[in-house]
């Protein structure tokens, strides 16, 4: 009898988590300051705590990066770990304990920044502006 009460209790946890819903922020068409894109994206997966950035230089940039560094392609992806705090998402530290820096992005605004920390004193400087902000309710 206890192995069926197990039994269900744990099948029943499975198909509600089975079930589960996410939340996916996609910022597109975002600009930069200094380097120009054909495509520039931002997908936040607040349920698997992810971005994704998808983005293709125009012309211009790819070849000012090519010019020093070989490995740069004109097309390219990546993603980073991220958490919320205080209603903002951040990526994961990168750097070292007495530097690093991090994306900030907050929700339902079209702005992006760079977290600078020195020593314990922060900066903030936007990076983007997006002309698309789209929310997803996604069940898994």
């Amino acid at each position: 009898m206890r192995e069926n009460k197990f039994l269900i209790f744990f099948l029943s946890f499975f198909f509600i988590s089975f079930n589960s819903q996410s939340e996916v922020i996609v910022l597109k068409k975002c600009d930069h300051k200094e380097d120009g894109f054909l495509k520039n994206e931002y997908i936040l997966n607040l349920n698997e705590l992810i971005m994704t950035r998808n983005y293709v230089y125009n012309e211009k940039t790819y070849q000012k990066y090519k010019i020093t560094d070989l490995s740069v392609k004109k097309k390219n992806s990546y993603v980073r770990n991220i958490y919320e705090e205080d209603g903002k998402i951040l990526t994961l530290k990168h750097g070292y304990p007495q530097f690093y820096t991090q994306i900030l992005f907050e929700k339902d605004k079209p702005e992006i920044f760079v977290k600078a920390v020195l020593n314990e004193v922060e900066s903030l400087s936007k990076i983007s502006t997006c002309e698309i902000i789209e929310k997803f309710d996604q069940e898994s």
